[in-house]
């Protein structure tokens, strides 16, 4: 026989009574509790979202940790020394500096917009420039070629010094250098490439873009004098990983050479 809506009503009229205010409360706060908890789980799960999004954003080299996990396979696995630099002042938009004996310093990240800022100072420097000191977490690769490409136009060296850090497109930077020196205690990595603007692109798009930057990347390590080793170390190491690299495998790859190479 179907419930009716009278009978319902008795029957909740008839339970009501038997309970008192007492545990009527009780019951309302558990179910307040309850809500309260869904919500900040719902809330705890966004913000996380969030933060992860953030913190993996290929469109702001500033928020990629400064010095992302190493690679779990390859030498040495861990870096190979200690980075002194301030991490906040890695993660601030790269700044030129000239500082004595002809050393143009070159600290932060490659933001867009660097490579023109590079070359004005370089413009006004005159023929004082005679090394690129870098000191960088890496950032924008298009920037970094520039760089790059006009520190070779100029015949300029480029060194990377102890408790440094030259990582990601920084090491393509660093090619650019007619002598490229790394001293002992510099930490330098590579790693895969991505997708570096807030733009949303298919997976053709991406894919194409991908491979149109490696193209660009490979000619250039090629007209640098760097092995392919370099950029197959890179293209085998996740964004979010550093593939630090040994002294023996930055002279097999060539990415230091000259009179004084590593130091």
């Amino acid at each position: 026989m179907r419930p009716t809506a009278g009978g319902a009503i008795n029957a909740l009229t008839r339970f009501s009574a038997k309970v008192d205010d007492g545990q009527m409360m009780r019951a309302f706060f558990y179910i307040l509790l309850a809500a309260a908890l869904i919500f900040v789980v719902i809330d705890f799960r966004e913000i996380a979202g969030q933060n992860a999004a953030a913190a993996l954003d290929p469109a702001n080299p500033m928020s990629e940790p400064v010095l992302p996990p190493a690679l779990t396979t390859g030498e040495p696995e861990d870096a190979p020394g200690e980075v002194t630099t301030d991490a906040e002042t890695l993660k601030q938009a790269i700044r030129f500096e000239l500082q004595p004996g002809g050393v143009m310093l070159a600290k932060g990240a490659i933001d867009p917009g660097a490579a023109a800022r590079f070359a004005a100072e370089i413009e006004a420097r005159g023929e004082y420039v005679k090394v690129v000191q870098l000191d960088s977490p890496g950032g924008s690769v298009s920037d970094a070629l520039a760089m790059s490409k006009l520190i070779r136009d100029r015949q300029l060296n480029t060194i990377v010094e102890k408790g440094a850090l030259c990582a990601s497109s920084c090491p393509i930077v660093l090619s650019g250098g007619v002598e490229r020196t790394v001293a002992e205690g510099a930490v330098v990595g590579v790693h895969q490439i991505f997708n570096g603007t807030r733009e949303k692109l298919s997976p053709d798009m991406a894919m194409s873009e991908a491979q149109r930057t490696t193209a660009t990347i490979t000619r250039h390590l090629d007209a640098m004098g760097i092995k392919p080793g370099l950029w197959q170390r890179a293209m085998e190491t996740p964004p979010d990983r550093l593939a630090y690299l040994s002294v023996k495998e930055m002279r097999e790859v060539g990415l230091t050479r000259g009179a004084e190479g590593v130091r």
